[in-house]
């Protein structure tokens, strides 16, 4: 269930189309204020018969019970539903529950990729932003210098990992059926797939999303989020969580940044504030303008994290 949406998945991840094992996840709660009972619910009027009528109505039929029942029925006694706050309580625990976790999933993940000696990136964005094109060129102009191996989910087609493998790039699909997010047991079954040993940077290509991704951790050490130029400069603004937790924010396509007269110098404001702790990028996978900056920086990334060991 992600902590912002309280979507629940209902079938199992794939990784490249073999099921990864059920997942338990919990029933979606009561409807709030729906105003009727859970089915088989009962509450107390202290009397007991059974309230199979509806009110108001005039009392011509008889209860089998010994009190004057006066019950001009616009309930004037009072009862208690106990039921709302418990689920309300019960909701909380499960929402909880699972992301404590996946916290600890994602440090045993962290854990495995300092030993392996990788820098893992959790790219995330709107979908259409561009993450496939920016990771391709990235995997293409490090060969030579850095091995790049990718995990790819989204929630149908294994579209953008047969793209990465056409590239030469070694790549795992995870196809998650409806979910909105990757978590970090997906990705330690997924990882299984790579050869680790030979890689130098691990990228997690997440599922289109600028919500409900941003509340699960992977194991990653840099989360790269993405804003394109064409989907104008607010989208900060519209999803602040996503983008204060972001330790670097590349803005793509800006092969289109007059022709869709982006604000250059506002966005940069909005992103200041939006992601006070990011380094900003601005490139085009398309030309390679920008590239080289984000390239060498993820060269000394990766030189800090081994260094850091």
């Amino acid at each position: 269930m992600c902590e912002d949406c309280g979507w629940s998945v209902p079938k199992a991840a794939k990784i490249d189309g073999v099921p990864s094992g059920e997942v338990a996840f919990p029933p979606n709660p009561p409807a709030a204020n729906s105003g009727n009972p859970a089915p088989g619910a009962t509450h107390s009027h202290g009397h007991s018969h059974s309230h199979g009528h509806d009110h108001p109505h005039q009392h011509d039929h008889e209860h089998g019970h010994d009190h004057d029942h006066e019950h001009p029925h616009e309930h004037p006694h009072e009862h208690e539903h106990d039921s709302a706050p418990t689920s309300a309580r019960r909701t909380v625990a499960i929402e909880t529950s699972i992301l404590d976790k996946n916290e600890r999933l994602a440090e045993r993940n962290r854990g495995f990729f300092k030993a392996k000696n990788l820098l893992v990136l959790n790219v995330l964005s709107s979908p259409g932003s561009g993450k496939t094109a920016l990771v391709q060129q990235t995997a293409i102009a490090l060969k030579g210098r850095l091995r790049v191996g990718v995990i790819v989910g989204d929630l149908a087609t294994d579209n953008d990992a047969s793209r990465l493998r056409a590239a030469g790039i070694p790549v795992v699909q995870i196809t998650t059926g409806t979910a909105c997010h990757l978590e970090a047991e997906m990705v330690a079954k997924a990882m299984t797939q790579l050869d680790l040993d030979h890689l130098d940077i691990l990228v997690i290509e997440n599922v289109g999303n600028l919500v409900c991704p941003a509340a699960y951790d992977l194991g990653e050490a840099l989360r790269v989020v993405l804003l394109s130029v064409t989907e104008g400069e607010d989208k900060p603004l519209k999803y602040p969580p996503m983008f204060f937790s972001a330790n670097a924010v590349v803005v793509s396509k800006s092969d289109l940044a007059d022709a869709v007269e982006y604000p250059r110098a506002q966005a940069r404001e909005i992103l200041r504030q939006a992601s006070p702790n990011a380094v900003v990028f601005e490139v085009s996978a398309k030309t390679g303008a920008g590239m080289e900056p984000w390239l060498e920086f993820l060269a000394d990334r990766l030189e800090k994290t081994r260094r850091a060991r």
